[in-house]
């Protein structure tokens, strides 16, 4: 039964008064905003949606959190400094950042994107983007003839994704920006940098336009954030890309930045070790009887090897891997792993595995992924932080689990 709010008053009779200003204290006591200037060596979580001004529109550099946010500027300034960058802003996801970049353009505008790419990305591109209105397209920009060809007059924006998910394929920046930027140049260069980390490739220093990122991955390493990140050098894109940041919303958490930035800090010793680890297993593998073809760009018979050195500092700790026999195999050595994880996703302290054709890219179309190379024996791992020899037996066990006449 509800009370109406005479008889909800008259249940307190009896009972001593009420403390005064309760709600009031409760509210603003301990809270003033003058207060927030501290010596405090780890940048403190600011988790305020509102900021205090001095007078209307007079205010210490921030009004609303969806348009700034002291914890947020921490990260940012941090990643724009990893990058080489003037400019960093970071959105709620890697695909956040992807719409906010794509924004940039209009309706008529033209897209070349890497056909080889985070199956997201594809999905985006093909299935909204291009429904937007936007001119979208997919070349090998590992062939620089094909990319040539592919670029039109109303082209704007050419999407670059080194090395490829999942194939491994290595994209040389450089020549790829010169091109774009030949063929004409207001056409922005996006390099997604995912796989690689600021800590083993810088795009712009290559010529890019843009660096992002899905912090998700090896930014943030920890699996236990989704978060987007794009990096500039130039003004006028900064300009625009943090109006439309503020404009469209798609701003992470200021919680989820403080653990970025707390990720940033061990970058360079997880980057150091996931190389050693992913060399160490494709080793393994290349060796081993019952792996059909390994790529992983750390070996020299990986096709773009050479390639890989001189753009980049190192290799993360993706490898792609075909199984020798069919699907069933695929499936009984995913089935059968124990230290690596079944899981989507990429770049934490920990080992996973997947089947990209059914997981990660089953939103590319059969057809394109047979093109691609996607097929049902094709599996990708991500190479953590564990004990290489740990690494190593793991797989060792699956692979026997799956072929087990060839042990």
């Amino acid at each position: 039964m509800v009370m109406d709010s005479h008889k909800q008053a008259d249940c307190f009779d009896g009972f001593q008064g009420g403390f005064k200003s309760f709600a009031t204290e409760a509210i603003h006591v301990g809270q003033e905003p003058e207060q927030w200037k501290s010596m405090a060596v780890v940048p403190p979580i600011s988790l305020s949606t509102t900021f205090k001004q001095y007078g209307p529109g007079n205010h210490a550099g921030f009004e609303y959190s969806r348009s700034g946010n002291p914890t947020r500027n921490c990260l940012e300034k941090a990643v724009a400094a990893l990058d080489g960058a003037k400019y960093c802003i970071a959105l709620a996801s890697g695909l956040a950042a992807t719409m906010t970049i794509t924004h940039l353009l209009k309706a008529g505008d033209g897209i070349v994107c890497m056909n080889d790419v985070y199956g997201g990305t594809n999905r985006y591109f093909s299935r909204i983007a291009a429904e937007l209105g936007l001119d979208v397209s997919f070349a090998d920009c590992t062939q620089l003839d094909v990319l040539k060809a592919a670029l039109k007059p109303n082209t704007k924006l050419l999407w670059i994704e080194t090395p490829t998910n999942p194939t491994m394929k290595v994209v040389d920046i450089k020549a790829c920006a010169e091109i774009a930027h030949e063929h004409n140049k207001d056409i922005v260069v996006v390099v997604d940098n995912t796989f690689m980390s600021a800590f083993f490739q810088r795009p712009l220093a290559l010529g890019a336009d843009i660096c992002m990122y899905s912090a998700t991955k090896y930014m943030n390493g920890h699996s236990d954030v989704v978060m987007g990140l794009v990096s500039v050098n130039r003004e006028d894109l900064h300009e625009r890309l943090k109006f439309l940041q503020n404009a469209i919303g798609a701003v992470p958490s200021p919680f989820d930045c403080y653990l970025c930035n707390r990720g940033l800090k061990t970058l360079h010793l997880r980057m150091k070790q996931h190389f050693k680890n992913a060399m160490a297993a494709a080793t393994f593998l290349e060796a081993d009887p019952r792996v059909d073809r390994v790529i992983f760009p750390g070996l020299p018979s990986h096709p773009q090897h050479e390639l890989m050195k001189r753009q980049c500092t190192g290799c993360p700790g993706m490898i792609t891997f075909y199984i020798k026999g069919n699907i069933e195999h695929a499936t009984i050595f995913l089935n059968n792993l124990k230290l690596f994880a079944l899981a989507e996703s990429l770049g934490g302290y920990e080992s996973l595995a997947e089947h990209p054709a059914i997981m990660t890219h089953a939103s590319v179309p059969e057809k394109e992924r047979a093109i691609l190379g996607i097929n049902d024996t094709l599996i990708r791992l991500s190479v953590g932080l564990e004990d290489e020899e740990d690494i190593i037996a793991d797989l060792d066990q699956a692979l026997s689990a799956a072929h087990p006449q060839k042990n």
